[in-house]
């Protein structure tokens, strides 16, 4: 129950990758990235590319690659550091493909170097083949570094709680 006593909508079910990712990371799950894979060392996931990840051109948008990426980045970076804070201080990407209205893309993210003041991610996007449904062509790669080190506020200690629900240890 909330404050004033009304009764407070629970949670969706934690059993779906969409539920994953709208706990997890509500501007991925707005653009409906489904997390599949969560651990420290490795985080999977799937966008069917719709008309809200698409530029102009129909396409998707280089910017979705970007959120993809750097979000990615920190759910494992933080994981990674222990649950301390982290932040982004550097994005590269490059886009070698497009990947059309209707694909789908998958994503995933391991760490490159986990230091403890810094850490780097590399972070692939495929093609998926719709006939075979695994990896098609690589369409972008990234590296995100992040700083791992920072202290977590006492207004956001249960920042990582929703990590630790679904992250494989």
């Amino acid at each position: 129950m909330g404050d004033d006593g009304t009764r407070r909508q629970q949670p969706a079910a934690a059993e779906g990758s969409g539920a994953k990712a709208a706990e997890l990371d509500p501007p991925l799950h707005a653009i409906g990235f489904e997390v599949e894979e969560l651990s420290p060392s490795r985080i999977t996931g799937r966008l069917l590319v719709t008309p809200t990840c698409c530029q102009p051109f129909k396409v998707l948008h280089g910017g979705v690659s970007a959120l993809v990426a750097e979000s990615l980045a920190s759910m494992g970076a933080h994981m990674a550091s222990g649950y301390r804070r982290v932040a982004g201080v550097q994005l590269s990407i490059n886009h070698f493909r497009s990947a059309a209205l209707g694909d789908t893309v998958l994503a995933r993210a391991v760490p490159v170097h986990l230091g403890r003041s810094t850490q780097v991610w590399e972070v692939k996007l495929w093609k998926m083949n719709p006939s075979t449904r695994e990896k098609g062509p690589q369409i972008a790669e990234s590296r995100v570094t992040l700083l791992c080190n920072l202290p977590l506020p006492e207004e956001h200690k249960n920042a990582g709680d929703a990590l630790k629900k679904y992250s494989k240890l």
